[in-house]
């Protein structure tokens, strides 16, 4: 059985694109650890075609999801993609053959990066690419290179829009003074507001923010969201998930942010969409802050 379509709401920014305040993040479709392919892969394409169907226009993803596999997942659902549909990679990352992460962030890395996910999407351009940051250090000389080969990668037509995800408030000055951003993915969420700053300068520039995890890791404990006593305090008075007072406390907190929960259940696939008609009241934002 199809979802409905959402509840509209009013689009957002990506870029030079505009979608849906809520997306998709495919991240989950995969097996353990983000590794290898899912348990039942027809029920992973079907829910990919029923997000879409309930007005899903924002999917994020990336080749070294699997690797491989939630690209080629979201070719076998969706191919010919609708034209409203905004699909957005990140490139800096590999995998290894027992599921490790490794840097992968070479300019030449982060072309052939970019070339792969157009091969296992089958497009020839993908909407916007995020160079993910793998290593902690202040904006340098390899930076300088990475931007230039995804500006290159957009020059030549490879991609739409250049993104940033895991970066510093310095990262993102040093890379507006080269290239435009048109969305910037960083942990946010009420349980952690690390990237306050990079919130306040992506909205003072009309740049899209995208909280990766906008659930915060995990269902209790540390970094978890969901688990806290003020959310579950709010979801009970206002009638609604705690993860649709996560949601929507995300979305209140800025006009250009824009989410991308991601779920292998289609259960939480609407519970997370009808999170955009959830109003909190001041009593409920006050409450939150105290995270």
């Amino acid at each position: 059985m199809g979802l409905e379509p959402a509840h509209p709401a009013p689009h957002r920014s990506l870029g030079p694109y505009r979608v849906a305040p809520i997306g998709y993040g495919a991240m989950r479709l995969t097996g353990p650890g983000v590794f290898g392919p899912p348990l039942d892969r027809d029920d992973a394409v079907q829910l990919l075609r029923q997000a879409v169907a309930a007005g899903v226009d924002h999917i994020d993803t990336a080749e070294y999801y699997g690797p491989h596999v939630v690209n080629e997942l979201i070719r076998q659902a969706l191919h010919p993609y609708p034209t409203e549909l905004v699909l957005v990679s990140k490139v800096g990352a590999r995998r290894d053959d027992r599921g490790g992460i490794f840097a992968y962030d070479e300019p030449a890395q982060l072309r052939r990066g970019i070339e792969e996910n157009l091969r296992t999407l089958d497009v020839d351009s993908v909407h916007v690419a995020n160079l993910r940051l793998m290593r902690a250090s202040p904006p340098d000389s390899l930076f300088d290179d990475q931007l230039a080969a995804m500006t290159a990668a957009r020059d030549d037509g490879l991609i739409g829009a250049v993104g940033l995800s895991n970066v510093t408030l310095s990262h993102l000055l040093h890379a507006l003074k080269s290239t435009d951003i048109a969305c910037v993915q960083n942990a946010y969420h009420p349980a952690d507001r690390s990237s306050q700053p990079v919130l306040e300068e992506c909205t003072r520039r009309g740049i899209a923010f995208v909280p990766f995890s906008p659930l915060g890791s995990g269902s209790r404990g540390v970094g978890s969201a969901l688990g806290a006593r003020e959310v579950r305090r709010v979801a009970a008075r206002l009638d609604c998930s705690p993860a649709q007072v996560v949601l929507a406390w995300a979305l209140s907190a800025a006009p250009n942010i824009l989410l991308i929960p991601g779920t292998a259940s289609r259960a939480h696939l609407r519970e997370n969409l009808d999170a955009a008609k959830v109003t909190l009241d001041a009593d409920a934002v006050r409450e939150l802050s105290h995270l």
